[in-house]
């Protein structure tokens, strides 16, 4: 596996900048003491934007400190986005494509995170599991899984419903046995890993 990346174009030239763990965050600016120094374009801020690994997934931020902006395939970001592959950033004249497979094969999920046996999930758990998903799918800022509260106001159930489900579900995933505060993150690392549920999925 290897690490995902981001290209860009420089005085004719382009280049190509590993995205590692180690390297994160990376400072994209005109300044010369950026980690991406850009000097050759006016347009574009000392300190314009920053790329940074948030969980399982890569991320732009631009705290609108830049003074033209940043734009994602033709949006302007407001504060932090999320990567995904092909992704093309805008950032003055300069553009900068990130590459890489979907976060299961990029290098930034544990090892024992594919599930050989299917799961049979019931349809309102798969509704469930997706709403606590969601945030990982929709451009959310800081993306986390859903609360309980938040899965209840979504599915219009109560937080009792949604907490009897997560039970059932983190028993069919096998993981009874992690801490409280460490399930939710890896319920969301199997699901997203395995394509349980995707940004597609109803």
């Amino acid at each position: 596996m290897t690490d995902p990346t981001l290209t860009y174009t420089d005085r004719g030239y382009t280049h190509q900048i590993p995205l590692s763990p180690d390297r994160s965050p990376i400072i994209v600016g005109r300044s010369a003491h950026a980690d991406l120094s850009l000097r050759t374009d006016p347009d574009i801020s000392r300190l314009h934007a920053t790329v940074e690994r948030i969980g399982i997934y890569w991320t732009i931020t631009d705290e609108s400190l830049s003074r033209n902006g940043t734009f994602v395939n033709g949006t302007r970001i407001r504060g932090r986005q999320t990567l995904h592959p092909g992704d093309v950033i805008r950032i003055g004249e300069s553009t900068l494509t990130y590459h890489g497979e979907p976060a299961t094969e990029c290098g930034v999920t544990n090892i024992g995170d594919t599930i050989d046996t299917p799961i049979d999930l019931t349809p309102a758990q798969h509704i469930v599991l997706t709403e606590l998903c969601r945030p990982f799918h929709d451009g959310t800022d800081h993306p986390i899984a859903a609360s309980n509260q938040q899965i209840a106001d979504a599915l219009n159930v109560s937080t009792e419903t949604v907490k009897s489900h997560l039970r059932a579900i983190c028993t069919k995933f096998d993981i009874d046995d992690l801490p409280r505060n460490q399930k939710r993150a890896r319920l969301v690392a199997l699901a997203l890993t395995n394509n349980i549920v995707t940004p597609h999925t109803p």
